[in-house]
């Protein structure tokens, strides 16, 4: 457990890996970012099994008050059926990439999977694989709402008095569904209300769950990671998009968690079990 420090023009970092991540771990995520400096991470490397199901990557410590489980999965590219158990929770988020096409017959089979779970709230957001939603966003909407999904995009939902805010753009990439340049992202962060608890976006911020080891490369959004810079309320950040770096960490000075909870592997392979997360609502 060595601590390592790295210095650029913004930010000095000190983090604690618990575990290198190795292969399929997080392996970049001891860089950081401006997002997560000072960042505790858990890197694991999962192969699951039935003894998996219902496996929180960090136990995080209760503090005092009302707590509400947050179960995380993402990027499951139709592959739902096949993925590891879904734990119990209060809430499930998926954050984005429920499809592989982006057909509405693939939006239809996974809203109806998604809303069969047991939890009292189902969180969708899309991803750059869920063109649907850009093609058909009435149709896409109407089988969420149909099979009782709540979907954001751009939008705030309050679940007993945590606000989570929803949003599906990640940089642009082979011109797929929600992508946005930089000069167009840092507008679309700008909306991301103050008031936010709980933020799902499709992809990572810059240097926090981003990295890519095949091409040694963070590919985060970097506007959002300034913008969570600016969220004073901010109690989680769950992410997909880079299966890579799937896994979750704690921000050590304000215990602000983050979430890659990417089931698919970098082969498409639904093997990451969904992550928990326990948020104090108080």
């Amino acid at each position: 457990m060595n601590p390592n420090r790295v210095k650029n023009n913004f930010y000095h970092l000190n983090v604690r890996c618990f575990r290198e991540a190795k292969p399929r771990g997080i392996n970049g995520l001891a860089m950081s970012s401006i997002a997560g400096a000072d960042l505790i991470t858990e890197a694991k490397d999962h192969a699951w099994t039935d003894e998996g199901a219902g496996h929180n990557i960090r136990a995080l410590k209760r503090s005092p008050g009302l707590h509400m489980q947050i179960v995380c999965i993402s990027d499951t590219h139709s592959r739902h059926n096949e993925m590891p158990p879904v734990p119990d929770g209060d809430v499930v988020v998926h954050a984005g990439d429920c499809t592989s096409d982006g057909s509405l017959a693939a939006l239809s089979d996974f809203a109806h999977w998604f809303g069969l779970l047991p939890h009292r709230h189902k969180v969708l957001i899309a991803g750059n694989h869920d063109s649907s939603f850009e093609k058909d966003p009435t149709t896409s909407r109407e089988i969420c709402e149909t099979n009782g999904v709540v979907y954001l995009q751009d939008e705030t939902w309050t679940i007993d008095g945590l606000e989570f805010f929803g949003s599906p753009w990640t940089p642009a990439y082979r011109q797929m569904a929600f992508n946005a340049d930089e000069t167009e992202m840092f507008m679309r962060r700008s909306r991301i209300p103050d008031s936010t608890s709980i933020l799902i976006t499709h992809g990572p911020a810059w240097r926090v769950l981003d990295y890519v080891p095949r091409d040694a490369e963070h590919v985060g959004c970097f506007p959002l990671a300034r913008r969570i810079e600016q969220l004073s309320k901010l109690k989680a950040h769950i992410c997909g998009h880079i299966h890579e770096s799937y896994g979750s960490g704690v921000r050590e000075h304000d215990g602000v968690i983050f979430v890659n909870a990417s089931t698919c592997d970098r082969f498409y392979r639904p093997i990451n079990p969904p992550i928990t997360i326990d948020i104090c609502a108080t």
